[in-house]
Formats: C-alpha cells, sequence, structure tokens
C-alpha cells in the first residue's frame, strides 16, 4: 500500500531576516534553485519559518502554555471564540481533532494548528537542504558548511518541540519519496524520547564540530539564526527531558544528563561568553534586586538595539508586527489595562498557585514544598511553612522575593495609561480593577479572573499613547540552561554542583543561597526556582509534564485554581480570602493530557499504513 502520510508537502512563508527574507520562486525547478546561491538561502529560509514563539499569544493577550498551567487563567475562560475557552469548560472536552492548545501555535507562529504536521513538514524541508548541499551552489558569505550546520540545528530544534508535545516520534534524516510504500517502513516507527534526545544531539553535535557557526548574533535581522549557544541549549534541554519521569521508561539517565548539561553551561560561559544579566536601567525598571531580571524579559537581545549588552539570551525571535498593535512580539504590551480600555483584555493573569511559590526575601518558602496544600485539588487550605517568620497572611505580599514585583502587578501597585496618566491597581473589591466573575462575556474579557495582572513582559511606561514594542520570544538564555544543570546534578548525586548552578541564579535578585543537601528538599526547591524564574515564559507547563509518571494526571496542579479576593474595610485595611476561580474543574489535568494528541486523521492514515495504533493514551 502507498500512502501519502508524514506532511510531504512544502511551506515558503515569510521571514523577518536579511538572507532569510526570501523564497524559492516557484516557478523554477530544483535544478534551477539549486544552481542559484539567493534561491539556495532561500531554501533554506524556508526551513526558519515554522518556528514557534514563547510566551506566544492566541489573538491578543493570552499564553497558551501558561492559561494550560497552574500559573495563570484567562479571562477568555468563557468567551466561546477563544481557544482557552475550549481548554476550561470541560474537564473532557478537548477533541483530538481541534485540540485547543493548538490554537496558540496557530496564532503563536507556527501557521498551522497542527504542531504534528507543521514541524514533520520542516524537518523534511531541513533534510532536503542537507542531503541536496552538495549538488547546490552557495555565496562565499554564506558557505555550504555553514549553511547544512544551520540546517541540522533547525532539525534538531523542530524535534525537539515534537518530543516536547507528543513524546515518542519517528526519526526520519532523509526525504521520503511522495510514493513511497509506506508498508513495514523501518523509520515509521514511533521512537522513546530518549532515542530521539540523542538524534537532537547528534545534530547539534555536527553543527557545534563543523566550527561555522557563531556563538551569538549582533543584529536584529539575524536573530532567529541558528548558533552554536543554540546547539548547546538543545542539547541540554533534550537530555532533561529524556531523562524525566514521564519520558524515561524505568531507565536512569541523570548522569548522561547532569554531563551534558554542565558541559552545555562551561561552553556558554567560557567560548560563548553568556552570563546573567544584571545591569538593569534603573531610570526605567526601578532601582531593587529584580529590576534588571525585568528588563530582561522586556527587551530584545541584540546589541544592535543598544539596551545594556544583554549577554543571557540565548536564542530570540522576534515576529513580525501584529495588526493588532503594530509591535513586535507576543503582544502583551497592554494585556494589564483592559479594564482602562474595551478595546484590551486582561489575558492571561497570574494564579494565586504562582503568587503562594514566591519565597520571603529570607530565603524561606511561604508553603511547605513537600504539600503545598492541605487540599491537594482545591488548593485552599495553604499548608505553610513553619520556618518562614517573615510572611504575614495579613500583608501577604510584603518581603518576597523581587521578581514577584518583576512579574505580577498586585493590589496597590501601580500603572501608566495615557498622556502619562498613573493609576493604582485597586483590586480589591469594588475598586477599578477588582475581580469580575458575573457579567456579558464582552464585559468579562477586560478584568482579571484571579486578582492579579501580568506584568513581566511589560515595559514601564508602555501605553496607547507611548507603544513601546512588547519583548521579543525568548526561546533559551542562560538561566534555564544553569537550572536544566541544577536539576541534573541533584539527581545524579552531585549536590554541590546542583546548588552552585540553582544558587547563582536566586544571587541575580540577591536571594539567599539555598543549603539543603537532603535530595528530596533540594528536588523540590530547585522545581519552585524554576517555576518563579520562568514564570510565564511557558515553561512551567512542560515542567509538571515531564516531572509526572505515564499513570498520573495533574489534577493536584491544576483541576482547580484559587483567586485572592481582597477586601477594603472602612479604616482602609484590607482583608484577604482564598476562593475557587470555579467551583468545577477546568479541563487539561486528566492523565491523557500529559502528551497532546496527533491529528486525528492523521493517526488514522498512519495507523492504516502500518497497522500500529499511532495516537496517544487516551485520545
Amino acid at each position: 500500500m502507498k500512502k501519502y502520510i508524514l506532511i510531504l508537502s512544502v511551506f515558503f512563508l515569510f521571514s523577518c531576516t536579511d538572507v532569510l527574507d526570501r523564497a524559492p520562486s516557484g516557478n523554477l525547478t530544483m535544478e534551477e534553485i539549486f544552481s542559484d546561491p539567493e534561491q539556495v538561502e532561500a531554501l533554506l529560509a524556508a526551513c526558519y519559518t515554522q518556528i514557534p514563539t514563547r510566551g506566544c499569544s492566541a489573538w491578543v493577550y493570552d499564553n497558551g502554555y501558561v492559561a494550560s498551567s497552574d500559573d495563570g487563567w484567562s479571562s477568555a475562560d468563557r468567551f466561546g471564540g477563544y481557544a482557552v475557552y475550549d481548554i476550561y469548560i470541560d474537564a473532557h472536552y478537548n477533541p483530538a481533532t481541534y485540540h485547543a492548545l493548538f490554537t496558540f501555535y496557530a496564532e503563536g507562529g507556527t501557521g498551522n494548528n497542527q504542531p504534528w504536521n507543521t514541524w514533520f513538514t520542516q524537518i523534511r524541508l531541513c533534510n532536503q537542504f542537507i542531503e541536496n548541499a552538495d549538488k547546490m551552489s552557495f555565496n562565499a558569505s554564506n558557505p555550504k558548511e555553514k549553511l547544512v550546520a544551520e540546517a541540522h540545528v533547525l532539525r534538531a530544534l523542530y524535534y525537539l518541540e515534537l518530543m516536547k508535545l507528543f513524546g515518542p516520534v519517528p526519526i526520519f534524516n532523509q526525504t521520503l519519496p511522495l510514493d513511497a510504500d509506506y508498508t513495514n517502513m523501518p523509520e515509521l516507527v514511533r521512537k522513546p524520547v530518549y532515542e530521539v534526545a540523542k538524534a537532537i544531539i547528534a545534530d547539534c553535535d555536527y553543527a557545534l564540530e563543523s566550527g561555522t557557526l557563531p556563538w551569538r548574533q549582533t543584529s536584529v535581522s539575524e536573530a532567529i539564526r541558528a548558533t552554536n549557544a543554540l546547539a548547546w541549549a538543545l542539547k541540554a534541554t533534550a537530555i532533561l527531558f529524556a531523562a524525566s519521569p514521564l519520558h524515561n521508561q524505568g531507565q536512569d539517565h541523570w548522569q548522561e544528563a547532569y554531563g551534558i548539561c554542565k558541559q552545555a553551561v562551561e561552553q556558554l560561559k567560557n567560548k560563548g561568553g553568556y552570563k546573567l544579566f544584571t545591569e538593569a536601567n534603573k531610570s526605567l525598571f526601578g532601582d531593587y534586586d529584580g529590576a534588571a531580571y525585568h528588563q530582561l524579559a522586556c527587551q530584545s537581545a541584540t546589541d544592535e538595539v543598544g539596551l545594556n549588552n544583554d549577554r543571557e539570551t540565548i536564542f530570540q525571535h522576534i515576529r513580525a508586527p501584529q495588526a493588532n498593535n503594530g509591535a513586535y512580539g507576543p503582544g502583551w504590551m497592554y494585556n494589564y489595562v483592559g479594564v482602562l480600555d474595551g478595546a484590551y483584555q486582561a489575558g492571561t493573569c497570574p494564579t494565586q498557585e504562582l503568587v503562594d511559590a514566591y519565597e520571603t526575601t529570607d530565603g524561606q518558602p511561604v508553603l511547605d514544598l513537600s504539600r503545598p496544600y492541605y487540599d491537594e485539588e482545591t488548593h485552599l487550605e495553604p499548608n505553610y511553612n513553619t520556618e518562614n517568620t517573615l510572611y504575614d497572611r495579613n500583608n501577604p505580599y510584603a518581603n518576597r522575593d523581587p521578581r514577584f514585583r518583576a512579574t505580577i502587578l498586585k493590589n496597590g501597585d501601580q500603572v501608566t495609561w495615557n498622556n502619562g496618566e498613573v493609576f493604582t491597581v485597586d483590586a480589591y473589591v469594588g475598586g477599578l480593577f477588582e475581580i469580575k466573575t458575573e457579567g456579558t462575556q464582552e464585559a468579562l474579557l477586560h478584568p482579571s479572573r484571579t486578582g492579579y495582572y501580568a506584568r513581566k513582559m511589560v515595559t514601564p511606561g508602555a501605553c496607547a499613547t507611548n507603544p513601546i514594542a512588547s519583548s521579543p520570544s525568548k526561546h533559551y538564555r542562560l538561566a534555564e540552561i544553569l537550572l536544566d544543570l541544577a536539576e541534573a546534578a541533584n539527581e545524579a548525586g552531585q549536590t554541590g554542583d546542583a546548588l552552585a548552578a540553582v544558587n547563582e541564579v536566586r544571587a541575580r535578585v540577591n536571594m539567599p543561597a539555598i543549603t539543603t543537601t537532603d535530595k528530596d528538599k533540594l528536588r523540590a526547591r530547585i522545581r519552585n526556582e524554576r517555576r518563579v524564574e520562568l514564570a510565564f515564559e511557558g515553561q512551567r507547563y512542560f515542567d509538571l509534564r515531564r516531572w509526572s509518571k505515564p499513570t498520573d494526571d495533574l489534577g493536584k496542579y491544576h483541576k482547580y485554581l484559587t483567586a485572592m479576593w481582597i477586601t477594603k474595610g472602612e479604616d482602609g485595611a484590607f482583608s484577604y480570602e482564598r476562593k475557587l476561580i470555579w467551583d468545577r474543574p477546568r479541563g487539561g489535568w486528566a492523565n491523557r493530557e500529559l502528551l497532546a494528541p496527533i491529528d486525528i486523521d492523521e493517526a488514522s492514515r498512519l495507523e492504516i499504513a502500518t497497522g500500529v495504533k499511532w495516537q496517544n493514551p487516551g485520545w
């Protein structure tokens, strides 16, 4: 039986870079394309077109990964035209045919609401470029070895995206004929995640050993192009996923993960010159310990922009201007002012669970991380850390990790809107920024459902009369790789390296060092550090899954989520009460949600061709 199965169409879309801002002419034969260096570079450009954005937005202000985790809740929760509505309305609603998360992919940069199809298409393009390179003509400024190395890194990137969402996937290192006989084809088998990770590492090693790629890109026009640093980041991330409980098939890969992550950090620092960003523009971002952390989330990493030499960001994606606001990036610019202007929405807002994760300034967790809530599903009964003496339940936002201020707008904070007008975020009942759970669908898009608003990606002063471009989509930065190392080192029994890595990240915001050497306690601290440091960057969604066993579900994390209802007394004092955002389970927590569903038509075609079930469990 001959079947046309795995994404064998080819998309030649736009790119926003110089070399990449071209596409092969549809009027030329492949031989004509191969003989023209300009067309060859356009062929490589096609390999770049479907890199997803992190913190991607559906429509305007919703971060799909955050809204699907326990860190955020979207104000589009009951608005039928939005993807998050499908995530929230019913625990078993999301269909394999149109999973809600895939709409975020479509809006967030892939151009297709089926990432399985999209990224296998891109892998085919990369394979096509690699295997035909000897037939191609190249410009001296972009020689064959360099462009082939880029194609290997891109193939690794797309395989990593597939692996993170779908788990085991087939590995194709060459293009398949359109009329191939797919019956009994040895390549057409889903490989374990560890094997996929090894293929990703092999691609990255090829590029690194070529010696042709730079360690960083130094202009906006080249920002999306592959580098040695990206190759190391992909290696570290791939092996971390392979070693994690969801994917390790009972095997212990932590020693290998530790070795690769440690080497990645060393290479990034010693050869790439990467370091944590610590010097903030205090006049814009404030004079406090979290200012540099906030600025990092808002600015482009490239020297061309001239913003304080960011040497932390490893890879970023600057998307073309959006029609909705004319800004580059994922569209975070106004997500906290829906209440000030009906044209805007609150979007994905931080949950009380995320707020609970921020330690006090003495380095003590607010909750007992071994069991944060006595009621493990509803989270209405916090299990407070008895060793914490700074946390005050009647003044819960005082003395918190500086990253709290940099990430979350809370009651009493201030924002700027038109003409420099300053508003206080009065998120208490009856205040302008209060929680709202009742009203028309349209009215409910503007206020928060949690009592908080997102601030991390918003440059201070951004408003309708001061349209500061929103943040680029940052895929990897040194702090993330340091936390990869911390996790792998702890699991491998290398406690000293684990503590050094996690404490380097904490030192940037002047948080006290973690000192515990107990493996289980340190694991909990490292996982919480990832949550805080990488908040609203799309990591928590995948972390919760890879930390789960294949038989687990996510019920204790986000079957129910909570908000903080604040009441202002006549004396001006505030009282605080945790409440469920909804009194019914939201979607996205069941066991089947540990892995995303393959498009149902694709899964059916593959099953017919191979006689093997392809769909992920539960779908």
